[in-house]
Protein backbone atom coordinates (compact mmCIF):
# COMPACT_ATOMS: atom_id res chain seq x y z
CA UNK A 1 0.00 0.00 0.00
CA UNK A 2 1.15 3.18 -0.42
CA UNK A 3 -0.43 6.82 0.62
CA UNK A 4 0.11 9.90 1.97
CA UNK A 5 1.02 10.32 5.60
CA UNK A 6 0.92 12.71 8.51
CA UNK A 7 3.59 14.25 10.46
CA UNK A 8 3.15 11.87 13.32
CA UNK A 9 1.57 8.36 12.66
CA UNK A 10 -1.52 7.58 14.77
CA UNK A 11 -2.22 3.67 15.76
CA UNK A 12 -5.50 2.14 16.60
CA UNK A 13 -4.38 1.92 20.23
CA UNK A 14 -4.62 5.87 20.39
CA UNK A 15 -1.62 5.70 21.34
CA UNK A 16 0.88 8.46 18.91
CA UNK A 17 4.11 6.63 18.19
CA UNK A 18 7.25 8.27 19.10
CA UNK A 19 8.26 7.38 15.89
CA UNK A 20 7.81 8.84 12.32
CA UNK A 21 8.40 9.04 8.92
CA UNK A 22 10.92 12.15 10.03
CA UNK A 23 11.91 10.17 13.18
CA UNK A 24 12.02 6.25 12.01
CA UNK A 25 12.66 3.74 14.45
CA UNK A 26 16.21 1.77 13.80
CA UNK A 27 15.07 -2.03 13.39
CA UNK A 28 16.96 -5.05 12.82
CA UNK A 29 15.67 -7.65 9.90
CA UNK A 30 14.99 -10.37 11.60
CA UNK A 31 14.01 -12.97 8.87
CA UNK A 32 14.58 -12.38 5.51
CA UNK A 33 13.04 -15.20 3.28
CA UNK A 34 12.43 -16.05 -0.07
CA UNK A 35 8.46 -17.16 -0.92
CA UNK A 36 8.37 -17.98 -4.23
CA UNK A 37 10.48 -21.18 -5.43
CA UNK A 38 13.05 -21.36 -8.09
CA UNK A 39 11.70 -20.91 -11.77
CA UNK A 40 9.15 -18.55 -10.59
CA UNK A 41 8.88 -15.34 -12.72
CA UNK A 42 8.35 -13.21 -9.33
CA UNK A 43 10.46 -12.64 -6.15
CA UNK A 44 8.74 -12.24 -3.44
CA UNK A 45 9.85 -12.77 0.31
CA UNK A 46 9.11 -12.53 3.57
CA UNK A 47 9.91 -9.77 5.37
CA UNK A 48 10.24 -9.64 9.48
CA UNK A 49 11.64 -6.32 11.31
CA UNK A 50 11.99 -5.79 15.31
CA UNK A 51 10.07 -3.63 17.44
CA UNK A 52 10.85 -1.79 20.56
CA UNK A 53 8.20 -2.41 23.19
CA UNK A 54 5.62 0.19 23.14
CA UNK A 55 5.62 0.04 19.27
CA UNK A 56 2.20 -1.35 18.29
CA UNK A 57 0.11 -2.35 15.34
CA UNK A 58 -3.48 -3.48 14.50
CA UNK A 59 -3.70 -6.17 11.44
CA UNK A 60 -4.96 -3.95 8.59
CA UNK A 61 -2.32 -0.96 9.20
CA UNK A 62 1.16 -0.69 7.32
CA UNK A 63 5.06 -0.35 8.06
CA UNK A 64 6.85 2.14 6.53
CA UNK A 65 10.15 1.97 5.02
CA UNK A 66 13.19 4.31 4.69
CA UNK A 67 15.28 2.59 1.62
CA UNK A 68 18.84 4.35 0.25
CA UNK A 69 18.88 4.46 -3.25
CA UNK A 70 21.56 1.98 -4.45
CA UNK A 71 25.22 2.92 -4.29
CA UNK A 72 26.03 2.61 -7.94
CA UNK A 73 23.25 4.58 -8.66
CA UNK A 74 24.87 7.40 -6.37
CA UNK A 75 27.81 6.97 -8.15
CA UNK A 76 26.79 6.99 -11.65
CA UNK A 77 24.61 10.87 -10.97
CA UNK A 78 27.70 11.87 -9.36
CA UNK A 79 30.19 10.83 -12.35
CA UNK A 80 27.37 12.79 -14.34
CA UNK A 81 26.82 15.59 -12.53
CA UNK A 82 30.77 16.20 -12.15
CA UNK A 83 30.61 16.52 -8.60
CA UNK A 84 32.81 14.84 -5.85
CA UNK A 85 30.01 14.16 -3.47
CA UNK A 86 31.59 15.95 -0.20
CA UNK A 87 30.26 19.60 -1.23
CA UNK A 88 27.77 20.40 0.82
CA UNK A 89 23.83 21.21 0.35
CA UNK A 90 20.78 22.21 2.86
CA UNK A 91 18.25 19.59 3.07
CA UNK A 92 14.75 19.96 3.16
CA UNK A 93 14.74 21.03 6.83
CA UNK A 94 17.71 23.30 6.02
CA UNK A 95 19.85 20.75 7.34
CA UNK A 96 23.63 20.70 5.88
CA UNK A 97 24.97 17.45 5.09
CA UNK A 98 27.30 16.11 2.42
CA UNK A 99 25.80 16.09 -1.06
CA UNK A 100 26.97 11.68 -1.35
CA UNK A 101 24.39 11.59 1.85
CA UNK A 102 21.56 13.89 0.22
CA UNK A 103 21.55 11.25 -3.06
CA UNK A 104 21.45 8.19 -1.12
CA UNK A 105 18.84 9.48 1.59
CA UNK A 106 17.02 12.76 0.86
CA UNK A 107 16.27 12.89 -3.23
CA UNK A 108 14.47 10.13 -5.37
CA UNK A 109 16.92 9.47 -8.10
CA UNK A 110 15.18 6.51 -9.32
CA UNK A 111 11.59 6.26 -11.12
CA UNK A 112 11.71 9.44 -13.62
CA UNK A 113 8.36 11.66 -13.21
CA UNK A 114 7.22 14.27 -15.99
CA UNK A 115 7.91 16.82 -13.16
CA UNK A 116 11.85 16.08 -13.11
CA UNK A 117 11.31 17.36 -16.40
CA UNK A 118 9.45 20.84 -15.72
CA UNK A 119 11.83 21.35 -12.91
CA UNK A 120 14.89 20.90 -14.95
CA UNK A 121 13.62 23.09 -18.10
CA UNK A 122 13.46 25.85 -15.56
CA UNK A 123 17.00 25.94 -15.33
CA UNK A 124 17.85 25.85 -19.17
CA UNK A 125 14.57 27.57 -20.33
CA UNK A 126 15.92 27.51 -23.70
CA UNK A 127 16.91 24.16 -24.04
CA UNK A 128 15.03 22.86 -26.76
CA UNK A 129 14.96 19.22 -25.91
CA UNK A 130 13.66 20.11 -22.65
CA UNK A 131 11.24 22.43 -24.15
CA UNK A 132 9.73 19.66 -26.46
CA UNK A 133 8.97 17.40 -23.08
CA UNK A 134 8.01 20.46 -20.72
CA UNK A 135 4.56 21.94 -20.25
CA UNK A 136 1.12 20.29 -20.14
CA UNK A 137 1.01 20.27 -23.82
CA UNK A 138 3.50 17.97 -23.99
CA UNK A 139 2.19 15.90 -21.37
CA UNK A 140 1.99 12.43 -23.57
CA UNK A 141 5.18 12.64 -24.83
CA UNK A 142 6.63 13.62 -21.81
CA UNK A 143 4.87 10.48 -20.11
CA UNK A 144 6.05 8.10 -23.25
CA UNK A 145 9.71 9.23 -22.25
CA UNK A 146 9.65 9.01 -18.56
CA UNK A 147 8.60 5.04 -18.70
CA UNK A 148 11.18 3.45 -17.61
CA UNK A 149 13.65 6.09 -17.22
CA UNK A 150 15.24 7.15 -13.93
CA UNK A 151 17.06 10.62 -13.27
CA UNK A 152 20.30 9.33 -14.77
CA UNK A 153 18.92 9.15 -17.97
CA UNK A 154 17.68 13.00 -18.48
CA UNK A 155 21.50 13.67 -16.79
CA UNK A 156 22.95 11.46 -19.46
CA UNK A 157 20.58 13.06 -22.23
CA UNK A 158 20.40 16.96 -20.84
CA UNK A 159 24.27 17.22 -19.87
CA UNK A 160 25.37 20.45 -17.80
CA UNK A 161 21.70 21.49 -17.43
CA UNK A 162 22.37 21.08 -13.39
CA UNK A 163 25.49 23.16 -12.43
CA UNK A 164 25.39 23.28 -8.46
CA UNK A 165 24.82 20.63 -5.96
CA UNK A 166 21.59 22.67 -4.24
CA UNK A 167 20.00 22.79 -7.61
CA UNK A 168 19.24 19.03 -7.50
CA UNK A 169 16.75 20.03 -4.36
CA UNK A 170 14.85 22.39 -6.98
CA UNK A 171 14.87 19.29 -9.47
CA UNK A 172 14.03 15.88 -7.83
CA UNK A 173 11.04 15.10 -5.30
CA UNK A 174 11.89 14.28 -1.81
CA UNK A 175 12.87 10.80 -1.17
CA UNK A 176 9.95 9.01 0.63
CA UNK A 177 8.82 6.27 2.71
CA UNK A 178 7.14 3.21 1.02
CA UNK A 179 4.67 1.61 2.65
CA UNK A 180 3.40 -2.26 3.16
CA UNK A 181 0.65 -3.63 4.41
CA UNK A 182 1.80 -5.63 7.80
CA UNK A 183 1.27 -9.17 7.78
CA UNK A 184 1.14 -10.31 10.98
CA UNK A 185 -0.75 -10.05 13.95
CA UNK A 186 0.86 -8.69 17.04
CA UNK A 187 -1.11 -11.02 19.05
CA UNK A 188 1.39 -13.93 17.99
CA UNK A 189 4.54 -11.74 17.50
CA UNK A 190 4.93 -9.56 20.32
CA UNK A 191 8.17 -8.23 19.27
CA UNK A 192 8.07 -7.47 15.47
CA UNK A 193 6.61 -7.03 12.81
CA UNK A 194 6.25 -8.90 9.07
CA UNK A 195 4.82 -7.89 5.54
CA UNK A 196 5.34 -9.46 2.22
CA UNK A 197 7.33 -7.84 -0.93
CA UNK A 198 7.43 -8.48 -4.25
CA UNK A 199 11.11 -7.68 -5.34
CA UNK A 200 10.90 -5.51 -8.81
CA UNK A 201 13.29 -6.11 -11.26
CA UNK A 202 13.50 -5.23 -14.85
CA UNK A 203 15.48 -3.94 -17.87
CA UNK A 204 14.85 -0.46 -20.22
CA UNK A 205 16.41 1.34 -22.21
CA UNK A 206 19.50 -0.59 -22.02
CA UNK A 207 19.85 -0.39 -17.97
CA UNK A 208 19.06 -3.08 -15.52
CA UNK A 209 16.52 -1.83 -13.14
CA UNK A 210 14.95 -2.56 -9.61
CA UNK A 211 12.39 -0.71 -7.30
CA UNK A 212 13.56 1.33 -4.62
CA UNK A 213 12.27 -0.31 -1.30
CA UNK A 214 11.73 -3.80 -2.91
CA UNK A 215 15.26 -3.92 -4.37
CA UNK A 216 16.68 -3.08 -1.17
CA UNK A 217 15.29 -5.34 0.51
CA UNK A 218 15.86 -8.14 -1.90
CA UNK A 219 19.37 -6.75 -2.07
CA UNK A 220 20.62 -5.24 0.91
CA UNK A 221 18.90 -6.06 3.85
CA UNK A 222 20.23 -9.04 5.03
CA UNK A 223 19.17 -10.72 8.40
CA UNK A 224 20.75 -8.48 11.19
CA UNK A 225 20.87 -5.28 8.43
CA UNK A 226 19.22 -2.52 10.57
CA UNK A 227 16.28 -0.72 8.63
CA UNK A 228 14.78 2.71 9.59
CA UNK A 229 11.11 1.79 9.70
CA UNK A 230 7.56 3.25 11.12
CA UNK A 231 4.25 1.92 11.56
CA UNK A 232 1.02 3.35 10.13
CA UNK A 233 -2.42 3.14 11.17
CA UNK A 234 -4.78 2.62 8.27
CA UNK A 235 -8.71 2.60 10.33
CA UNK A 236 -10.09 1.75 7.02
CA UNK A 237 -9.04 -1.62 6.75
CA UNK A 238 -10.16 -3.51 10.01
CA UNK A 239 -11.59 -6.77 11.03
CA UNK A 240 -15.39 -6.41 11.63
CA UNK A 241 -15.38 -5.18 15.77
CA UNK A 242 -18.10 -8.60 16.26
CA UNK A 243 -15.71 -11.67 16.22
CA UNK A 244 -18.58 -13.45 15.08
CA UNK A 245 -19.14 -11.67 11.66
CA UNK A 246 -17.81 -14.17 8.45
CA UNK A 247 -14.72 -12.42 6.64
CA UNK A 248 -14.49 -12.69 3.24
CA UNK A 249 -10.97 -12.03 2.01
CA UNK A 250 -10.03 -11.69 -1.84
CA UNK A 251 -5.73 -11.48 -1.90
CA UNK A 252 -3.71 -12.44 -5.01
CA UNK A 253 0.01 -11.99 -4.91
CA UNK A 254 1.07 -9.78 -2.30
CA UNK A 255 -2.88 -8.72 -1.59
CA UNK A 256 -2.01 -11.90 1.11
CA UNK A 257 -0.67 -9.80 3.39
CA UNK A 258 -3.01 -8.32 5.13
CA UNK A 259 -5.30 -11.56 5.44
CA UNK A 260 -2.47 -12.98 6.77
CA UNK A 261 -2.73 -10.63 9.90
CA UNK A 262 -6.52 -11.03 9.88
CA UNK A 263 -6.51 -14.69 9.97
CA UNK A 264 -3.44 -14.83 12.45
CA UNK A 265 -5.53 -12.74 14.68
CA UNK A 266 -8.86 -14.29 14.46
CA UNK A 267 -6.79 -17.67 15.52
CA UNK A 268 -5.39 -15.95 18.53
CA UNK A 269 -8.17 -14.57 19.62
CA UNK A 270 -10.41 -17.29 19.24
CA UNK A 271 -12.92 -15.54 17.17
CA UNK A 272 -15.79 -17.86 16.17
CA UNK A 273 -16.53 -15.76 12.81
CA UNK A 274 -15.74 -18.17 9.74
CA UNK A 275 -13.39 -17.11 7.04
CA UNK A 276 -12.83 -17.53 3.39
CA UNK A 277 -9.74 -16.88 1.45
CA UNK A 278 -9.41 -16.24 -2.16
CA UNK A 279 -5.85 -16.29 -3.15
CA UNK A 280 -4.24 -16.46 -7.09
CA UNK A 281 -0.75 -16.34 -8.54
CA UNK A 282 0.96 -17.77 -11.20
CA UNK A 283 1.67 -21.03 -10.62
CA UNK A 284 0.79 -23.32 -7.79
CA UNK A 285 4.50 -25.07 -7.54
CA UNK A 286 5.99 -21.69 -7.63
CA UNK A 287 4.08 -19.24 -6.65
CA UNK A 288 1.62 -20.14 -3.60
CA UNK A 289 2.77 -17.61 -0.76
CA UNK A 290 2.36 -19.13 2.73
CA UNK A 291 0.73 -22.20 1.03
CA UNK A 292 1.89 -24.03 4.66
CA UNK A 293 0.22 -22.01 6.81
CA UNK A 294 -3.02 -21.41 4.70
CA UNK A 295 -3.49 -25.16 4.22
CA UNK A 296 -2.96 -25.93 7.86
CA UNK A 297 -5.00 -23.05 8.87
CA UNK A 298 -7.76 -24.57 6.57
CA UNK A 299 -7.29 -28.13 7.75
CA UNK A 300 -7.53 -26.54 11.33
CA UNK A 301 -11.09 -24.72 10.46
CA UNK A 302 -9.80 -21.27 10.81
CA UNK A 303 -10.34 -20.87 7.10
CA UNK A 304 -13.70 -22.21 6.40
CA UNK A 305 -12.58 -22.42 2.61
CA UNK A 306 -9.50 -21.73 0.72
CA UNK A 307 -10.07 -20.75 -2.82
CA UNK A 308 -6.94 -21.02 -5.28
CA UNK A 309 -6.45 -19.22 -8.42
CA UNK A 310 -3.56 -19.72 -10.56
CA UNK A 311 -3.22 -18.57 -13.74
CA UNK A 312 -0.43 -20.32 -15.83
CA UNK A 313 -1.33 -23.69 -14.66
CA UNK A 314 -3.77 -24.37 -17.43
CA UNK A 315 -4.17 -22.93 -21.07
CA UNK A 316 -7.30 -20.39 -20.16
CA UNK A 317 -6.03 -17.88 -17.13
CA UNK A 318 -8.09 -17.95 -14.01
CA UNK A 319 -8.12 -15.35 -11.65
CA UNK A 320 -9.73 -14.74 -8.52
CA UNK A 321 -12.90 -13.21 -9.80
CA UNK A 322 -13.27 -16.59 -11.96
CA UNK A 323 -13.43 -18.26 -8.23
CA UNK A 324 -15.75 -15.75 -6.98
CA UNK A 325 -18.36 -16.34 -10.13
CA UNK A 326 -17.98 -20.10 -9.74
CA UNK A 327 -18.95 -19.52 -6.12
CA UNK A 328 -21.77 -17.00 -6.48
CA UNK A 329 -24.31 -18.61 -5.05
CA UNK A 330 -22.44 -19.29 -1.60
CA UNK A 331 -20.53 -15.85 -2.05
CA UNK A 332 -23.96 -14.15 -1.42
CA UNK A 333 -25.42 -16.30 1.14
CA UNK A 334 -22.23 -15.67 3.21
CA UNK A 335 -23.31 -11.81 2.66
CA UNK A 336 -26.83 -12.02 3.62
CA UNK A 337 -25.36 -13.50 7.20
CA UNK A 338 -23.49 -10.44 7.59
CA UNK A 339 -20.06 -11.16 5.90
CA UNK A 340 -17.60 -8.09 5.71
CA UNK A 341 -15.84 -8.13 2.05
CA UNK A 342 -12.24 -7.04 1.56
CA UNK A 343 -9.97 -6.87 -1.18
CA UNK A 344 -6.33 -5.79 -1.07
CA UNK A 345 -4.00 -5.78 -4.01
CA UNK A 346 -3.55 -4.04 -7.32
CA UNK A 347 -6.25 -0.89 -8.20
CA UNK A 348 -5.50 -0.70 -11.61
CA UNK A 349 -7.09 -4.14 -13.14
CA UNK A 350 -8.25 -6.61 -10.38
CA UNK A 351 -9.62 -4.76 -7.82
CA UNK A 352 -12.17 -3.25 -10.64
CA UNK A 353 -12.33 -6.97 -11.73
CA UNK A 354 -13.23 -8.13 -8.52
CA UNK A 355 -15.72 -5.65 -7.68
CA UNK A 356 -17.54 -6.57 -11.10
CA UNK A 357 -17.27 -10.40 -10.41
CA UNK A 358 -19.05 -9.01 -6.67
CA UNK A 359 -21.52 -6.87 -8.36
CA UNK A 360 -22.56 -10.12 -10.56
CA UNK A 361 -22.68 -12.67 -7.58
CA UNK A 362 -25.17 -9.68 -5.61
CA UNK A 363 -27.46 -9.76 -8.86
CA UNK A 364 -27.85 -13.32 -9.02
CA UNK A 365 -28.21 -14.40 -6.01
CA UNK A 366 -31.12 -11.71 -5.50
CA UNK A 367 -32.61 -12.16 -8.79
CA UNK A 368 -31.83 -8.68 -9.07
CA UNK A 369 -30.33 -6.23 -11.86
CA UNK A 370 -26.69 -4.76 -11.75
CA UNK A 371 -28.25 -1.19 -10.61
CA UNK A 372 -30.20 -3.09 -7.41
CA UNK A 373 -26.60 -4.90 -6.94
CA UNK A 374 -24.63 -1.38 -7.22
CA UNK A 375 -27.65 -0.15 -4.18
CA UNK A 376 -27.06 -3.29 -2.12
CA UNK A 377 -23.05 -2.45 -2.43
CA UNK A 378 -23.51 1.25 -1.69
CA UNK A 379 -24.99 0.02 1.34
CA UNK A 380 -22.25 -2.30 2.30
CA UNK A 381 -19.43 0.09 1.81
CA UNK A 382 -21.61 2.95 4.24
CA UNK A 383 -21.80 -0.22 6.81
CA UNK A 384 -18.38 -0.72 6.04
CA UNK A 385 -18.71 -4.20 5.17
CA UNK A 386 -16.82 -3.55 2.05
CA UNK A 387 -13.19 -2.49 2.50
CA UNK A 388 -10.40 -2.32 0.05
CA UNK A 389 -6.67 -1.68 0.29
CA UNK A 390 -5.76 -1.38 -3.17
CA UNK A 391 -2.24 0.68 -4.55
Amino acid sequence: MSETLEATETLASGHTSTYTRNNPYQSSVRINDLLTAPGSEKETRHIELTLEDGMTYTPGDAVGILPENRREVVDEVLEALHMRGDERVLDHYKVDIDLDEALRTRLAIGKLERGRITQMHKLAPENEGLKALAGAENKARAEEYCYGREFIDLLHEFPGVITSPQQLFQVLARLTPRMYSIASSQALHADNVQTTVRVVRYDAHGRTRQGLASGHLGDRAPVGETMPIFLHANGNFRLPADSSAPVIMVGPGTGIAPFRAFLEERQATGAPGENWLFFGEQRRSLDFLYQHELEAMHKDGVLTHLDTAFSRDQAKKIYVQDRMQERAAELYAWLERGAFFYVCGDATRMAKDVEMALLDAIAKGSNGTLDHASEYLSRMKKDKRYQRDVY
